[in-house]
């Protein structure tokens, strides 16, 4: 089979397509036959070693999959549509997945789109769910709404019954997050204000932040109280710090999303949350934005635009 495979911790350009044998599985493992891969940022941090899983290269990326069944297996038909998650591995023709890890996909929903969901809506759903446990009416702002995290984000808290305000670095993003339900959209410099003006100078209930950086200590400073702030990475490649006075004068909250660590000590969490986003899949209130999709010879190519911070909307390998 043809594989994406990072020869070199050297960013996007360490990535060679190479042919490799096909994956060995285990009987609790499901084969897949990709049709599409989802590019994500950890897939980023890969090519140089900066995710804090750091398998031996050379190794093939890839977290999150559509494709078909190759063979009955783990409670999975063979020729069953489904969408996955390996981790690693997925920027190939075929990827062995841990059966807890497959998921059915509805009727109708199309294998481009179910390539888009696995990591960030379930991500997502952990977050504001599980982690700020998010009630109907909050505000939540969200940063990087243009993006694969941010589109997701958008389009949960909107289902769930918040308003969204969008934080973009461009315009073609906020428009993005405008069709991924955002109510109001801000620039990214000055967002503080905006947020003031926009609630009255309440602030927001919970801020979904996979940024960090310079605009984090900003973000605090817009909670209203008992606010949440959700960190959920560092696509800004600053790990920031917190005043923790303020958080004590306003009962705010700092929270960590990490959801990888969360399914691997539960691993029938992800299957859960699977079953409660079918209802909204179903339903059109959850579908991911598809941005520019690469062919699987231009793999290299497709994370760049991610690491570049180019993307609107989700970007993808087509694998056949």
């Amino acid at each position: 089979m043809r594989a994406a495979v990072i020869t070199a911790l050297t960013g996007p350009d360490g990535v060679e397509v190479h042919e490799r044998p096909e994956p060995a599985f285990e009987p609790d493992q499901v084969l897949v036959d990709v049709e599409y891969a989802g590019v994500t940022f950890p897939d980023v941090l890969y090519t140089r070693g900066e995710y804090q899983r750091r398998p031996e290269v050379p190794f093939t990326p890839g977290w999150e999959v559509s494709g078909v069944v190759r063979a009955d297996a783990a409670g999975f038909r063979a020729g069953e549509p489904v969408a996955a998650m390996p981790m690693t591995g997925g920027f190939a023709e075929t990827v062995a997945v841990d059966g807890h890890m497959v998921f059915p996909l509805p009727d109708g929903v199309p294998f481009d789109e179910a390539a888009a969901l696995p990591l960030n809506y379930l991500t997502m759903h952990f977050a504001l769910i599980r982690r700020a446990q998010l009630k109907k009416g909050e505000t939540v702002l969200v940063h990087g709404a243009g993006g694969g995290i941010g589109t997701a984000a958008c389009q949960l808290a909107a289902a769930y019954g918040a308003r969204v305000v969008a934080v973009v670095s461009t315009a073609a993003k906020g428009e993005v997050a405008r069709a991924a339900g955002a109510h109001d959209v801000v620039p990214a410099p000055g967002f503080r204000d905006e947020v003031r003006r926009l609630t009255d100078g309440r602030g927001v209930d919970v801020v979904v932040d996979p940024v960090g950086g310079d605009r984090f200590t900003d973000s605090v400073r817009s909670l209203a109280r008992e606010g949440r702030l959700l960190v959920l990475g560092f696509t800004g490649r600053e790990i920031p710090t917190v005043r923790v006075n303020r958080l004590l004068l306003t009962n705010t909250s700092v929270m960590g999303v990490a959801s990888a660590e969360y399914w691997a000590d539960d691993p029938g969490y992800a299957g859960q949350q699977w079953r409660d986003l079918v209802p909204l899949l179903r339903s059109g209130a959850i579908s991911p934005p598809i941005g520019p999709v690469f062919a699987l010879d231009d793999a290299a190519a497709a994370i760049r635009e991610l690491d570049e911070r180019r993307a609107a909307g989700r970007v993808l390998i087509r694998m056949r």
